[in-house]
């Protein structure tokens, strides 16, 4: 696996995100949804190029999180009025974001003139409504925050490192968990850390920068910046697996050269056939899941439904959730293997009934 740092500005992205509970309005879903719901709702109008709705988007989608526990008694919603400019001129929106409380019984709002950070807007909705939000306790952090000193102890070693050189007003981010990946941030205008910054050329945010596994002689980072894009770029680079939202793809685990053994696999002959070619294949490589596929290959000599009955099994554990999140990975990771081999099982019994 190829490590790497890659520096990159806080405001990026937010790699592990979940879905907004912020309801999304068109003009046909705004009536219905708004002034003939018989509920209050507090209403963003903004437009996606909007620098100022950009970052109240964050504070919006942790607003609408906090009360979605009360959802029948309030709605959080959002209306892109550059798209659906008849809706923002309906209501008399001349700039963004623009914010109105709906009562809920008619198509006359009242202006919301409180500020846009979140403790204002909880007191404003509190206030209309007599409902108090939920907060969620934020999880401690596993950024790990680098200065001057740490910095060059931290990069060249054995583990991938992503750094975010970033200013006090830039906002948060978060990465996925990877056993290999250090996590980190640099203030670049704190005093202990602004001289890193200085030596990197970093006279912007975001500035982000690849460093290979090694060497502390950076390339830059010149794809696009949305999460998917960097997630790709990620992928690719350090051998990770991820997808937009932090969870593993479909080939996380899985063994090219393992899985070309099991394709040898042939009518008739079954797992058998492969068992030990497998395991003494397994035992030259260094990849984490190589022995598990040994081990499953002599469970398919003895039965080929075992695969089907232990991905069901792992199946569970996942929908049943409150895994910790190595230990998810590694579940996720173990039913991608399984499939592989659920998948020659399959195609050995098509191929016996083509002959038949």
């Amino acid at each position: 696996m190829n490590s790497f740092l890659l520096f990159v500005g806080l405001s990026l992205f937010s790699l592990g995100c979940v879905a907004s509970s912020v309801l999304d309005l068109t003009p046909k879903t705004f009536d219905s949804a708004i002034i003939n719901s018989g509920k209050p709702s507090l209403v963003e109008f903004f437009a996606p190029w909007c620098g100022h709705c950009k970052n109240l988007a964050p504070i919006y989608d942790e607003l609408a999180s906090n009360l979605a526990f009360a959802s029948e008694k309030v709605t959080i919603a959002k209306v892109d009025a550059d798209e659906h400019k008849d809706l923002g001129k309906r209501f008399g929106v001349q700039g963004f974001p623009t914010l109105k409380w709906f009562d809920g019984k008619s198509d006359k709002p009242v202006d919301y003139t409180g500020g846009r950070d979140l403790d204002s807007l909880t007191s404003w909705v509190t206030d209309k409504t007599g409902v108090k939000a939920k907060t969620k306790k934020p999880a401690p952090s596993a950024v790990k925050m680098l200065t001057d000193k740490s910095f060059g102890e931290e990069i060249g070693g054995d583990k991938d490192v992503l750094v975010a050189f970033t200013a006090p007003w830039c906002g948060p981010s978060s990465f996925m968990e990877e056993p290999t990946v250090v996590v980190a941030k640099v203030d670049a205008e704190a005093e202990n850390s602004k001289a890193t910054a200085k030596d990197q050329g970093v006279t912007s945010y975001p500035t982000i920068k690849y460093f290979p596994k090694g060497s502390k002689t950076p390339i830059a980072y010149e794809d696009a910046r949305s999460e998917e894009a960097f997630i790709t770029y990620l992928n690719e680079k350090a051998g990770t697996h991820r997808m937009v939202g932090g969870g593993l793809d479909s080939s996380a685990g899985t063994v090219d050269t393992l899985d070309a053994i099991l394709k040898t696999v042939t009518a008739g002959q079954g797992f058998e056939s492969v068992s030990d070619e497998l395991s003494k294949t397994a035992g030259t490589l260094k990849d984490k899941y190589a022995e598990y596929y040994s081990k499953v290959a002599k469970k398919m000599a003895a039965s080929n439904e075992y695969a089907r009955k232990e991905l069901r099994r792992l199946e569970g554990i996942l929908k049943k959730g409150g895994l910790a999140p190595t230990k998810k990975d590694d579940v996720t990771s173990r039913t991608n293997i399984l499939r592989r081999f659920i998948g020659d099982v399959e195609e050995e019994v098509k191929t016996v009934k083509e002959e038949l």
